[in-house]
């Protein structure tokens, strides 16, 4: 079996691996890194209805020559009574080619001065974390994370992005339960 993953990052490609090697159904898929055309999708999606679209178009646009394609976007969505008003959420999105199952992560908060800078200056989140002075790696999306420095690495990108790809993995798993 191999499963193509929309994206160039290793933190995203590596959390799938993860996440399926406990799998019985897809334990010893091949898991290949599949570069996608990404022109339709918004630099930072800021809506769940754009991260969720964003994840979709990513698995469809790596589905070629494989029996399973997967997108994986971050995103934030509106959270009432929270600070900034939103959460960064991942959604996973598996494609056979006619179907999906989804999964997200669980929610967490970016700082305000974040959350400004993504909607006040149309930045991403690795920018936005470099502008407010938060970090100084300008590629914070494909290492820990912001999620990671928030939790003192307790809970990294990648663990975020290897739960939601256990929750879609749950619908892949009992098809049955899904029609």
């Amino acid at each position: 079996m191999i499963i193509r993953v929309g994206t160039d990052n290793n933190v995203k490609v590596e959390a799938v691996k993860e996440a399926i090697e406990k799998s019985s159904l897809l334990k010893d898929a091949r898991v290949i890194k599949e570069k996608v055309d990404q022109k339709v999708l918004r630099k930072q999606p800021k809506s769940l209805e754009e991260t969720v679209r964003g994840a979709v178009i990513r698995a469809q646009n790596a589905f070629r020559n494989c029996d399973l394609s997967v997108g994986i976007e971050d995103g934030l969505m509106r959270v009432p009574e929270t600070k900034t008003g939103f959460m960064n959420v991942c959604v996973c999105v598996f494609f056979d080619g006619k179907d999906t199952c989804m999964g997200l992560s669980s929610g967490f908060e970016y700082p305000p001065a974040v959350t400004k800078l993504v909607f006040k200056e149309d930045l991403d989140i690795d920018e936005a974390y470099f502008k407010a002075g938060l970090t100084k790696n300008r590629d914070l999306g494909s290492s820990e994370g912001a999620v990671g420095q928030l939790t003192k690495g307790r809970y990294t990108r990648k663990d975020t992005t290897r739960y939601a790809v256990i929750m879609a993995l749950a619908q892949i798993e009992n098809r049955g339960l899904y029609k």
